[in-house]
């Protein structure tokens, strides 16, 4: 059998080993000058006041790592003292042993001693007056009271600030890491609708340069040859100048330029330039672009208004621009995948109801050239519709030959936003 090994003794704070030694030190030369407090209560050996000093001195080393045996010794030594005489010095490190026990106990001493201290100071007040019936007894209450009330509370007090201290102190670095946090996460969220702006405004040019370079290299016909240089130089333009405006986006607001490209965000109004260029980057892979508009305004009573006669209605920026990049991406793949026929893009909208976007494909082996896809496009419309609560689904539909690929959006548009 091994033999449990012997708990360590707690090892002493080097402030307290050096409080230990003063008070001896000091205790040494009061009991050399002949200073003692009082004559001995009991006839007991002179040297008895030394060991009470000692007793005390080592009650002072275990004041911080061990406060509640440091208060029984204390307590000890100072019955001692009393009793054979007594010396200042070690009095007053009795105080300063109740001091620590509150500050440096377990909350449950911090919460008795400074109750014990005031009871044994009424107790030390009213018994010497009632047997005594002298008013010098009150002296007594009031010598108990200075070297246990005081610096028992006086703990309370210091120990109750340090923990305010510690509390005040916790919360700054909780602030500090949920700062943090929110930095971090405000980057990440930046960096995804960077990608996303990126992704939706380069990817439809370039796809369609991929694909008619493709052709031009593969077709041995002159007039192809040209008319494709003609599509891919006019998405390099294109291109270029979607690539400024997010360089706008990126600059200082307080650049006048960055605002101006800044505000230039697109709109629903827009889709029929953006399937105009769908026709001329498709129209050599067998595709035919229609849109739908059903959006309606609900102020057909109003004449004041300029866009009273039923026309489209005006919603808030961030939908438009979310339906938007939806049709524009969806156009984008079907350039990329699908089978000649006709894509079609249907927009729906009632007052206090949702905007609708759907865009359907044919769906199956497309003939001729295509430009790989990493499926950054459907990510980036979910993430789109996901920031707005709203729902997103993109799938293949059908049998046979009616097989398609259906892209379908629903954006809620809130009435706040849509008085705006």
């Amino acid at each position: 059998m091994t033999a449990r090994p012997r708990p360590a003794l707690p090892r002493p704070h080097r402030d307290d080993l050096r409080i230990a030694v003063c008070g001896l030190l000091g205790g040494l030369l009061v009991w050399a000058l002949g200073l003692r407090n009082n004559t001995p209560l009991v006839d007991l050996p002179a040297w008895l006041v030394l060991l009470a000093l000692t007793a005390m001195s080592v009650a002072e080393l275990l004041r911080r790592s061990a406060p509640r045996t440091a208060l029984v010794t204390a307590t000890a030594a100072l019955a001692l003292d009393v009793c054979s005489g007594g010396l200042i010095i070690t009095i007053l490190m009795f105080t300063d042993v109740v001091y620590a026990a509150v500050l440096y106990g377990s909350p449950a001493t911090a919460r008795r001693i400074p109750v014990i201290s005031i009871l044994l100071t009424v107790a030390a007040t009213i018994v010497p007056v009632a047997v005594l019936r002298d008013p010098r007894a009150l002296l007594l209450g009031i010598g108990v009271g200075v070297i246990t009330t005081a610096p028992a509370w006086t703990g309370v007090i210091i120990r109750e600030h340090r923990n305010a201290a510690r509390a005040a102190r916790l919360e700054a670095e909780q602030t500090a890491l949920l700062a943090e946090m929110d930095r971090t996460q405000a980057v990440v969220a930046e960096r995804a609708r960077m990608a996303r702006e990126l992704h939706d405004m380069v990817a439809n040019h370039l796809s369609a340069i991929a694909i008619h370079s493709t052709a031009a290299q593969s077709i041995d016909d002159p007039a192809a040859t040209r008319e494709a240089l003609g599509v891919i130089r006019e998405n390099s333009v294109q291109g270029l100048a979607e690539m400024r405006r997010l360089i706008g986006l990126l600059r200082d607001a307080k650049d006048p330029g960055a605002t101006a490209e800044a505000q230039a965000t697109p709109t629903l109004d827009g889709l029929d330039a953006l399937l105009r260029q769908a026709r001329t980057n498709g129209a050599s892979s067998g595709l035919t672009f229609t849109l739908q508009d059903d959006r309606q305004d609900g102020r057909q009573d109003d004449r004041e208004d300029p866009r009273a006669d039923g026309s489209a209605a005006r919603l808030p920026a961030p939908v438009e621009l979310a339906a938007y990049r939806i049709v524009q991406e969806s156009l984008t793949n079907a350039l990329k995948h699908a089978a000649p026929g006709e894509v079609a893009v249907r927009i729906a909208y009632a007052p206090g109801g949702p905007l609708t976007v759907s865009v359907t494909s044919p769906f199956g082996d497309r003939p001729g050239p295509r430009a790989p896809g990493s499926g950054a496009g459907l990510v980036g419309m979910r993430e789109r519709i996901a920031l707005l609560d709203g729902d997103f689904e993109a799938g293949p539909e059908g049998l046979g030959d009616r097989k398609t690929w259906r892209v379908r959006a629903t954006l809620p548009v809130r009435e706040e936003e849509e008085e705006r």
